[in-house]
């Protein structure tokens, strides 16, 4: 599993609330750091990385977290 600078447990929180959450806190690391999300919410897939292009974020991938829950991260850019 990747290490990250903040992880974020959005398992459980249906569409838009895992971006929201990405949204309200990825000010809390430092550019060039990376945020993960972890969520169950199937959107996420597609909202995450849309989200990163509209907000000049970069998407860096998703890989499974130790629970097999998908983890999107995200490396702040601005």
């Amino acid at each position: 599993m990747t290490e990250t600078d903040l992880e974020l447990d959005c398992r459980g929180l249906l569409c838009p609330r895992p971006v929201i959450e990405l949204a309200k806190r990825i000010g809390e690391v430092a550019i060039g750091g990376t945020v993960a999300v972890a969520a169950t919410d199937a959107a996420a897939a597609y909202d995450i990385p849309a989200w990163c292009r509209l907000r000049e974020q970069e998407y860096v991938g998703a890989e499974p977290a130790d629970d097999g829950v998908p983890r999107y991260l995200v490396r702040r850019v601005s």
